[in-house]
């Protein structure tokens, strides 16, 4: 399992014609799933996304978490983090979870982060999709569990 994380001060995600996530501030995160990804990974990550201290202090240094600044997230479901390119141009998304398996492990992400607290705003499994971020920072975490 892959995670971009990018602290923001506003995001939204279009799919389909329509705004289906909006934040304030928080994070936007960009899931990818692997195909041996499993749920303990989706609850792994979830937590160590929602304990992270990447928000700024009174002093200006990154000591507050999502919860200390009532912080909110985008999850957006995003395969080409499974892109290879390291023997040709084009990429091989080999290592990524067939559809199926990947929306389910996605619900199961975002069924946890609620769990922790945190009412995750989505785009669409699959869609096409477009997202209009106002990045903070900028501010940008790779995860891999």
């Amino acid at each position: 399992m892959k995670a971009v994380i990018q602290r923001v001060i506003r995001a939204s995600v279009t799919a389909e014609g329509r705004v289906t996530g909006s934040i304030g501030r928080g994070i936007t995160v960009l899931l990818g799933v692997g195909k041996n990804d499993t749920e303990e990974n989706c609850r792994a990550l979830a937590k160590k996304i929602s304990k992270l201290r990447i928000f700024s202090d009174s002093e200006g240094k990154t000591n507050l978490s999502l919860s200390d600044i009532g912080g909110e997230i985008l999850a957006i479901s995003q395969f080409t983090l499974f892109g290879d390119v390291s023997h040709q141009n084009r990429p091989s998304f080999f290592d990524a979870a067939p559809a199926e398996p990947a929306n389910r492990l996605y619900g199961v992400f975002c069924d946890e982060l609620a769990l922790l607290g945190f009412k995750p705003q989505k785009g669409v499994f699959g869609a096409y999709m477009q997202i209009d971020q106002l990045s903070d920072g900028p501010f940008t975490i790779i995860l891999e569990m």
